[in-house]
């Protein structure tokens, strides 16, 4: 594969000569661990349903590592070949990533809960060589998925499959014989390493919009964000980290495969969200930080308050994905006695804005946070003028973490010539550099000449007891060009009406005009990986309802 990150070359000098590319790689870090601690527990794996628990030193984790490395290469894999993995947080997603690095192959993250529409697109575009997944997950077969599909697949040469029963399991290829001890093994590890201006991760988008795209990261764009975003959570060695958020998700990969790592910190990796396993988890391991969004979050609090079972150790919960409830992070924190942070990214950046550990804790439900160090922040107008603070506009950021661009798709970057990157959002900056995002550019409703915040309008919503989730997205209307209808998932055992949304709306004095003028109630939104709903598919089921033409 011939990759074309164009927006790495031009930044290269400025970003080393700040010293915010380190210009190391992850071999670098897994082997200054091996040197520094080689005994030092480095990753506990658990498989919620089993109980399962697997743990590694980091002597043990680096020796794996080469294991599989020399195993792959033997497979035909070689320097900037892509490696597909479709796993849940299973301690061969770890390894997998470390292999790759270690003979210069380019692992592509997919989440476990892709099938035939997702996976066909993003294994054709990515050229993916090999695909390691696991043979049943949550009652699914993958391998008889991946089987399905390689014959419309011609680079896809072999399947590789976790916990398989024949010739072409991950036990029989790579992690079972001992090929770190064949003679050529040294060779084949010496051969291809790779630098840290070389693809090292192909991760896509998760289609909030449409068609994904894929991003490519190098070691030095995910280390400069992964060292400041550590320096501002103020976490070291010390730490250990828990991870239930997917691995196959930025989130996941950063800060729960990457970061303790570059830390010599522990990490613990949970394959399936159980509060009351995550309890355990932090309780019996001693988990001091973990990320994940918002529904995790309320889950832990509610469980910790059921159960009188305390998280005692953990420091720091940071909570991005969407807005955070203010009673939400009341209760968090009196329940957990736990700082919530809350931020903002993207995949293509990693977190770009975090609040501070010493902040009030209003700033985690007011604002998204302050940029992190070599992260430039813009919001500028539909002209591109810059917007003085407090006024809502289209956000740029220009940042050392910034991706390397979309694979085969330059025209799609959306970096100018000066570096910055429109991210799609729009958002408002207060007087102190704080960033509070507003909505996404395409989520602009304009309702007869009036813009309708729609954010705004969605927070409101989600305020209502009777309310779980809410999205507002426009469709069309021949006089005003534009309506607002609000989709709403009810929580268990309530109701909710146009009546009663009308009615409450209007007792918090909201302005005529912003009130939607439809309603839809769902059993559950359309949502990525990550949690985020999907609007471009309410609009296509508002069109289809409406029997609109696109």
């Amino acid at each position: 594969m011939e990759f074309d990150a164009v927006l790495i070359p031009a930044r290269r000098a400025q970003s080393v000569a700040q010293g915010f590319w380190p210009d190391r790689t992850i071999n670098h870090e897994l082997d200054a661990c091996v040197a520094a601690c080689p005994d030092k527990l480095a990753l506990t794996a658990v498989m919620a349903e089993s109980g399962a628990t697997t743990r590694f030193t980091y002597r043990e984790l680096a020796a794996m590592a080469d294991r599989v490395a020399v195993g792959l290469a033997k497979l035909g894999v070689g320097r900037n070949d892509i490696v597909a993995c479709q796993l849940p947080n299973w301690w061969q997603f770890t390894v997998v990533y470390l292999a790759c690095s270690r003979i210069g192959a380019v692992m592509n993250p997919l989440m476990h809960i892709f099938r035939e529409r997702e996976l066909s697109f993003m294994l054709k575009h990515g050229e993916a060589k090999l695909l390691i997944v696991p043979k049943v997950f949550r009652g699914f077969d993958y391998e008889q998925m991946a089987t399905a599909l390689q014959p419309s697949l011609p680079d896809l040469k072999h399947i590789v499959v976790v916990n398989g029963t024949g010739a072409n399991s991950f036990e029989a290829l790579l992690s079972g014989p001992a090929w770190e001890n064949e003679p050529d093994a040294r060779e084949i590890l010496a051969r291809h390493r790779p630098g840290p201006d070389d693809v090292t991760q192909i991760i896509y988008t998760s289609g909030t919009t449409g068609e994904p795209k894929g991003v490519m990261h190098t070691a030095n764009t995910v280390m400069a964000n992964i060292a400041p975003y550590a320096q501002r959570l103020q976490l070291d060695a010390e730490d250990v980290v828990l991870m239930a958020s997917p691995m196959a998700h930025q989130t996941g990969f950063m800060y729960g495969l990457m970061m303790p790592i570059l830390l010599k910190a522990s990490a613990v990796i949970l394959d399936i969200w159980e509060p009351l396993k995550a309890i355990d988890l932090i309780r019996d391991e001693g988990c001091s930080f973990t990320m994940a969004s918002t529904p995790f979050l309320t889950d832990l609090a509610k469980n910790v308050a059921e159960s009188g079972r305390t998280a005692p150790t953990l420091r720091t919960f940071l909570c991005a994905g969407a807005p955070i409830p203010g009673p939400l992070v009341e209760q968090a924190r009196a329940v957990l006695g736990t700082k919530i942070v809350s931020a903002w990214g993207m995949t293509e950046n990693g977190a770009v804005t975090l609040i501070q550990l010493n902040d009030p804790d209003e700033r985690a439900f007011t604002t998204d946070g302050l940029p992190l160090p070599g992260v430039e922040l813009k919001v500028v107008d539909f002209d591109g003028s810059s917007l003085p603070a407090g006024e809502a506009g289209k956000l740029l950021v220009r940042s050392m973490s910034n991706f390397g661009g979309y694979l085969k798709r330059p025209h799609l970057n959306g970096t100018d010539a000066d570096g910055w990157f429109d991210t799609g959002d729009l958002a408002r900056l207060d007087a102190q550099g704080y960033v509070r995002i507003t909505g996404r550019s395409k989520d602009v409703i304009i309702r007869g000449g009036e813009n309708i915040p729609v954010v705004e309008i969605e927070s409101l919503l989600y305020r209502h007891p009777a309310v779980s989730m809410a999205a507002i997205v426009a469709y069309p209307d021949e006089r005003l060009g534009e309506r607002a209808c609000a989709v709403v998932v009810p929580k268990p055992g309530q109701s909710f009406d146009m009546p009663t949304m009308v009615a409450y709306f209007k007792s918090l004095k909201v302005a005529i005009q912003y009130i939607p003028e439809r309603l839809e109630i769902l059993d559950a939104m359309p949502a990525t990986p990550s949690g985020k709903i999907q609007k471009f598919k309410l609009r296509d089921l508002l069109r289809e309802q409406l029997n609109i033409q696109h």
